[in-house]
């Protein structure tokens, strides 16, 4: 274990390596851990994307999750991925222009964040029932001085778009507090699901062009072709079929087909 520490009412882990950091503030919140909790790791060796895909997160990369005791209503939930999202393209954002870099950043449902077309960061959120408590578990894997290859993904690195000190082994700790305080803030905004509708417009504010086309798996054998119309008062993507109306998607992979 690298350290443990508090910083702004939060308690964060440092580990050198772990299996998945969802993984292990799941396995915290099992022997009753409640408190704002991050863990962050230098190296995870079975971390977990969207639809049960691995996920390996290299030295020099982000891997960090935050425990989040739920006390909001269940279908608020799913929100909780727009919120993370929404933060850290804010943390990313406030970083690159602290550095001079101008980069288009963008939002794609449910909780990737783009540079151009190019995926730079995830979020995971799983939430579960741990004894009669509900709790969620956030996790942001960011590409900070690599970007792992993605079958059928184009993938980027803070370092490629021209982060000068993204090597430097300080950046990822850094920069994961700059993720973990705007997290915090967004949170709180989002108030149990009582403020989301200002999560909501800021969260279209920063997403891909409406009107954008592309496509969502929706499960096995299907798959809707339409343009992006938004998001629904509760957050599910809006899907235009031209002719057909619109439809509500809340689960699937989006794939965006055209500028």
């Amino acid at each position: 274990m690298a350290g443990e520490h508090g910083l702004g009412g939060a308690c964060w882990i440092e580990l050198d390596e772990v299996d998945s950091t969802n993984a292990e503030v799941m396995r915290r919140a099992v022997t009753g851990e409640r408190r704002p909790l991050y863990v962050r790791a230098n190296r995870q060796t079975a971390g977990r994307g969207r639809s049960g895909r691995s996920w390996h997160s290299h030295p020099g990369n982000i891997a960090m999750s935050r425990l989040v005791p739920l006390d909001c209503p269940p279908a608020a939930v799913p929100q909780i991925s727009l919120v993370s999202g929404l933060a850290v393209h804010r943390a990313v954002a406030e970083q690159l222009d602290a550095a001079g870099i101008g980069v288009s950043l963008s939002l794609k449902w449910p909780n990737d964040l783009l540079a151009g077309r190019a995926k730079l960061a995830g979020v995971l959120v799983e939430a579960t029932a741990v004894g009669t408590d509900r709790i969620a578990v956030v996790g942001i894997g960011l590409n900070v001085a690599h970007a792992p290859e993605v079958h059928g993904r184009e993938v980027v690195a803070l370092a490629s778009l021209g982060l000068a000190h993204a090597d430097d082994p300080a950046t990822p700790a850094a920069l994961a507090r700059r993720v973990g305080a705007h997290l915090d803030r967004a949170l709180d905004e989002w108030d149990r699901g009582r403020g989301f509708a200002s999560i909501r417009e800021a969260w279209l504010e920063r997403s891909v062009p409406l009107g954008r086309e592309g496509s969502v798996d929706t499960g096995p054998g299907g798959r809707v072709v339409g343009t992006f119309a938004g998001l629904d008062d509760e957050g599910y993507l809006l899907i235009e079929l031209g002719g057909a109306g619109r439809m509500v998607a809340t689960v699937g992979d989006v794939a965006l087909l055209s500028d």
